[in-house]
């Protein structure tokens, strides 16, 4: 395919949306494009790299009158259908989030570069050395409702990792992902990398978000962002490795040797700071002794927020605003305003809650006791465990990845936020000198 087609064929299809289309052939011509690319990709220099991000950076600066047509064109049709005013948040794109966008991709550029990287070289009994390099995964395609921006986030930090991708957005962002994938289809063949580096399906039919994640012999893997709808058909569909999370069904559970202020301060922060977010707490556990002088100082503050409570017969009794937890209530990710309480007698019944419960998200303890805190962290089975300190934390730019492409609860491969190691992957590399096996 030659340089320019990628970009063409996206920008006839743009023009052309609702025309009929053959899905299968639209989305195997992405993906040996895609293809191709990753293995020229593989070549590339960090500088080379660094190089079509800062390019990308530029086209949208340039572009920022069209990118601001295009988002209002969406946000009209948005209107039209009754898009609620949450989604419409998310679809806005106005000067801030355009100028995010462009430092999103200056912030990546000047990452460390993980691909090449060898570590554990070591002598073998035989003279040879073995080690790993990590390299990238390949082809990426990306799922994604809603934000624009996740345009260029995806594309950051798929290129800076060396992969090629295809990028699947929700259709009610249609121009406006159109308008930002000839920004980033410009950056890449200002700065001489293959322009289908980057891809961006230019169909809304939902087809093709079926061909996409049953393509192994092009796409090596899926990332799914979204919600848990789109996220579960991912996953029972897919015929390519999913990196992926369904819930943030995150937990706190105090201990008895709890310092009481701290135990506060992490208990309003983890579900006060923003409630829409995966790493939000859902269920507080409280230690049976520490209940009677926590709970009621924790209502007043969650009374402040405006915080809806849901306990357990034991709390109850110490929360007169809240309401009877229904079984339904432990499992749920609210995403909202609303918290489940429990009273517990020690660790091991908070442990068993969370083992019940849990998404294998987030966790933490507030304790003073060393030892329960490592029972803790190496009993809870979550991608992010903590002591002390709020659920939160558990991002990328809070971990030092500087950013992140999700988060993953998987156990294989990548765990917890993923950002650019998490792109990547590890092969042996072996050194001889001519060494032959006996």
């Amino acid at each position: 395919m030659s340089r320019h087609a990628s970009s063409s064929q996206n920008d006839t299809l743009a023009n052309t949306a609702g025309a009929s289309l053959d899905i299968d052939a639209y989305m195997a011509s992405l993906g040996q494009a895609a293809r191709e690319a990753s293995a020229q990709m593989r070549r590339q220099t960090s500088a080379s790299k660094n190089a079509a991000l800062l390019a990308m950076a530029r086209q949208l600066e340039q572009s920022r009158p069209g990118l601001l047509e295009a988002n209002s064109s969406d946000m009209a049709r948005g209107r039209e259908s009754g898009l609620d005013a949450a989604l419409l948040d998310r679809l806005a794109l106005d000067d801030r989030r355009i100028d995010g966008m462009i430092e999103g991709l200056r912030q990546v550029a000047v990452l460390p570069d993980p691909v090449g990287e060898v570590d554990g070289l070591r002598y073998r009994p035989s003279g040879i050395q073995v080690g790993h390099m990590r390299v990238p995964l390949g082809v990426i395609g990306i799922i994604y409702e809603s934000r624009p921006n996740v345009t260029v986030e995806a594309a950051s930090l798929c290129l800076k990792a060396g992969n090629a991708c295809i990028l699947r957005g929700g259709s009610e962002a249609r121009d406006s992902n159109a308008a930002i994938a000839a920004c980033i289809t410009a950056g890449l063949e200002e700065a001489g990398l293959p322009p289908a580096a980057v891809q961006v399906v230019a169909t809304t039919d939902r087809a093709a978000v079926g061909r996409l994640i049953a393509m192994p012999e092009f796409v090596d893997v899926i990332i799914p962002r979204g919600g848990k709808s789109l996220i579960e058909r991912i996953s029972r569909e897919a015929r390519v490795p999913v990196i992926k999370h369904l819930d943030g069904i995150c937990h706190v559970y105090v201990d008895a040797t709890a310092d009481l202020d701290k135990a506060y301060a992490i208990a309003v922060n983890a579900k006060t700071h923003r409630y829409g977010t995966c790493n939000t707490m859902e269920t507080l556990l409280v230690d049976a002794p520490l209940a009677e002088s926590l709970l009621p100082r924790l209502a007043s503050a969650y009374a402040e927020h405006g915080v809806a409570l849901r306990g357990c017969p034991r709390s109850l009794g110490l929360l007169p605003d809240a309401t009877a937890a229904t079984e339904e209530d432990w499992a749920t990710e609210y995403l909202a305003p609303v918290l489940s309480i429990r009273v517990v007698d020690g660790i091991d019944e908070a442990m068993a809650h969370i083992d019940r419960y849990g998404s294998h998200h987030t966790d933490a303890v507030v304790t003073e006791n060393y030892s329960l805190a490592r029972r803790f962290m190496a009993e809870v089975d979550s991608s992010s465990v903590m002591v002390n300190a709020s659920t939160r934390f558990a991002d990328g730019f809070e971990y030092g990845l500087g950013a992140e492409i999700g988060i993953s609860t998987d156990k294989l491969h990548a765990r917890g936020p993923v950002g650019l190691e998490g792109l990547t992957t590890r092969k042996y590399i072996v050194f001889g000198e001519g060494h032959v096996r006996q």
